[in-house]
């Protein structure tokens, strides 16, 4: 299944992917021809790896209790780090930062089942996600969320190579945890930012799957 939030993308590739095969057919060198169907099949076969949008099963357990917190989004733990978060959460937290490859899955999902308190919008800079300033520089959306439990506060970052944040979510929606709400195109950053005490069950070096891994449980 391919993402509703890269339609326009993929309109574009696949259009773009058509002509260089079919004009493979009046061109008379060889070797030009097979440069232009080959072209072609790869950026049609990355139109469809990169806006991919496969299930996933929740865990059961998230349902039932609303303090377990799922990963947002697919890729890697770059960063566990102690920090004060002054938008949302006004304390002390831990920050949990997930890098996305190109060939990540770049479908977001809701960590917490939950109603949305705080969204902001940020233009910025297109620091590599890696680069520990992106997360307050780069391109961004600001997402606070709360339950019976408590507060959790994340962000969709933009990389050097991904330009475009999509989101469809807003102040006063209810949301259920492993919901699909966005998508960061072409290498990005997820940023999920907790409750000082809350506890941590992954660790830098992680590969994580957006509603599927449960990255922490709150603790107020």
């Amino acid at each position: 299944m391919l993402t509703k939030y890269g339609i326009d993308n993929i309109i574009i590739l696949l259009f773009i992917s058509t002509i260089l095969i079919i004009s493979s057919a009046f061109i008379s060198k060889t070797w030009v021809s097979s440069l232009f169907v080959t072209a072609g099949i790869l950026l049609l076969a990355f139109t469809l790896w990169f806006f991919r949008d496969p299930d996933r099963k929740i865990p059961e357990e998230v349902m039932k209790d609303p303090s377990l917190v799922l990963s947002p989004a697919d890729g890697k733990i770059v960063q566990i780090i102690n920090i004060t978060e002054t938008n949302y959460l006004n304390q002390d937290a831990v920050q949990i930062s997930i890098f996305l490859s190109p060939l990540d899955v770049h479908v977001n999902r809701i960590p917490i089942n939950g109603i949305v308190k705080y969204f902001k919008y940020n233009p910025g800079n297109y620091l590599i996600a890696t680069h520990p300033k992106s997360s307050e520089l780069n391109e961004q959306t600001h997402i606070g969320m709360e339950n019976s439990i408590g507060k959790i506060f994340f962000k969709q970052i933009v990389g050097i190579v991904a330009r475009r944040l999509v989101w469809d979510i807003g102040v006063g929606d209810t949301l259920k945890a492993g919901q699909r709400f966005g998508m960061m195109k072409f290498g990005s950053r997820m940023d999920v930012i907790l409750p000082v005490k809350s506890e941590i069950f992954v660790k830098e070096g992680q590969s994580v799957v957006a509603g599927e891994t449960i990255i922490a449980k709150i603790h107020n």
